[in-house]
């Protein structure tokens, strides 16, 4: 008896709880649908006050304004010559329109910028640039994020995008870096045509393969890696944010990715086939191309004539004696310098200290150094030579002119790439159009788009370990006169498919609808 009293009594207070619940469910649709109405009401309402401060604006040239999305403009990497190229093939196709630079960089004024992208790149603009510049540039360092760096650069980003859309509204937004969630933004509120060009998916397929197959990498740390729990909650993780990556960049009317491999990655995750293209990044092969590829014994007295050329302001020419083998790259955790140390390490193992070994080789690390971050990590590579015993072979050369990374290059007996799946490589193609035999990691755009065959010639080398890279550069030190010109004439053949004027004409192709729009 005592038992089906019980059972009576939770009984109702089942049924009463429900009851309580159901009384709530109207309210708190209700209570759903005026917070969504009040959310609209203020979105509606931010887009209307944006789009009157553009239409009160006074616009720097009286026409339409393009602004480009680069928070690093001032650097010295790829990214940045996309930036500086692409404003100058817009700036003499369209002399009516004005453009803009949102920038983070601190302490330089905009005629810095520029002279710093002359001297870089060897870029002069034709006409005047607005520079807008940011004070929280810092919300998208990586170094604010120790964790969920992925999710908080990306918030950072849409902060950062919005200080950017708040200081200026522009009639076309162009994202020159990648950052993806503030393109949304810029459409939706700021009411702009939207571009975007990708230099390498935030997250892709691979990202996700390293964390299912748990495998340590500079952005999958040891500890997550050793712990199956902690890396199927990071594959949840990529999971998630790659689904919210590809609704923002499927706000972008234009698409333009840099190789083939990012194209691969970006279709798959932003879905918008119809408008997405490939466009190659600039490289400035034709600086290089006045080294004469003749025969042999020509091809060595132009190379110590131009390098002697090259060198004279600093009061010294070439030792053609030195074997230089030189890497091109920013200092970045991605690059894997220190693979090129190691390998570099186990060549010099392997030469011994007999005459023309190890005595002749130098190993010669050129990036830029965008931040204090970038600093610190060239700090602990140099600490990696000190442990190595190759701190003598190895030298270091941060932000150097365009003029002074010519010489290098052009001296050069082997240019070095290290990063797996670069997203294209512009510092294997500028190897290849100096005449340097380029060694680069087998995958990502070295593999599918540069160091590939032309007619039926090689073009390069490719690696993936510390002893493939060391055994590679000793085959290529080791190579015949003539082995080694006729790979030079290959290599510099093929990359006139990377010049200015290439990317030039692409860039417009696939702008050209949208500019379309901004001129009627």
């Amino acid at each position: 008896m005592a038992g089906h009293e019980h059972h009576h009594r939770f009984s109702l207070c089942f049924c009463d709880l429900m009851r309580l619940l159901w009384s709530l469910v109207m309210p708190c649709i209700y209570l759903s649908l005026l917070l969504t109405l009040v959310l609209l009401l203020l979105l509606l309402g931010l887009r209307l006050w944006l789009q009157s401060r553009r239409k009160s604006r006074q616009p720097p040239g009286g026409g339409p304004v393009v602004a480009f999305f680069h928070p690093y403009c001032n650097a010295g990497g790829g990214g940045e010559r996309v930036l500086w190229c692409s404003l100058r093939a817009l700036m003499n196709r369209y002399p009516n329109m004005s453009f803009v630079v949102y920038t983070g960089d601190k302490g330089v004024t905009g005629e810095q910028i520029l002279e710093g992208a002359r001297q870089r790149f060897s870029i002069t603009l034709p006409r005047p640039v607005s520079f807008i510049f940011l004070h929280h540039r810092v919300l998208v360092e990586a170094s604010s994020y120790p964790h969920f760096t992925l999710l908080g650069q990306s918030l950072g980003s849409m902060f950062l995008g919005w200080e950017a859309l708040t200081s200026y509204v522009p009639d076309m937004y162009v994202d020159s870096m990648g950052y993806a969630f503030t393109l949304p933004l810029f459409r939706y509120l700021g009411g702009c045509k939207v571009a975007s060009y990708v230099h390498y998916p935030t997250v892709s397929t691979d990202m996700l393969s390293v964390v299912r197959e748990r495998n340590p990498r500079f952005n999958n740390a040891d500890f997550i890696s050793r712990n199956p729990l902690l890396s199927a909650l990071k594959v949840v993780y990529y999971c998630c944010f790659a689904l919210l990556y590809g609704l923002a960049g499927s706000c972008s009317d234009v698409i333009m990715v840099n190789s083939t491999w990012t194209l691969g990655h970006i279709l798959a995750l932003w879905r918008s086939p119809s408008y997405t293209s490939i466009v190659y990044p600039p490289c400035d092969v034709r600086a290089f191309l006045d080294v004469p590829l003749e025969e042999d014994d020509d091809v060595e007295e132009g190379w110590e004539e131009l390098g002697r050329e090259l060198s004279s302001e600093e009061g010294g020419g070439a030792d053609r004696k030195c074997q230089s083998i030189v890497s091109v790259g920013q200092f970045r955790p991605e690059k894997d310098h220190q693979l090129q140390i190691r390998a570099f390490r186990k060549l010099l193992d392997r030469k011994g200290d007999c005459p023309g070994g190890r005595e002749s080789l130098r190993l010669v690390l050129i990036g830029g150094c965008r931040n204090q971050e970038d600093e610190e990590r060239v700090l602990m590579l140099r600490g990696l030579c000190q442990e190595l015993g190759v701190s003598d072979y190895v030298d270091f050369k941060l932000n150097i002119p365009f003029e002074e990374l010519k010489r290098e290059l052009v001296n050069a007996s082997i240019g070095l790439h290290t990063m797996w799946n670069e997203h294209f490589g512009i510092g294997v193609v500028e190897c290849m159009a100096a005449g340097t035999i380029v060694l680069a990691h087998k995958s990502g755009g070295p593999k599918l788009d540069i160091v590939v065959p032309y007619e039926g010639r090689q073009t390069g080398f490719l690696a993936d370990s510390e002893d493939s890279y060391a055994a590679a550069m000793e085959i290529i030190l080791a190579l015949s006169p003539p082995a080694r010109l006729e790979m030079r004439r290959a290599a510099r053949e093929s990359v006139e498919r990377f010049s200015d004027q290439e990317f030039e004409t692409c860039f417009l192709s696939a702008m050209e609808s949208l500019m379309s729009k901004l001129v009627q």
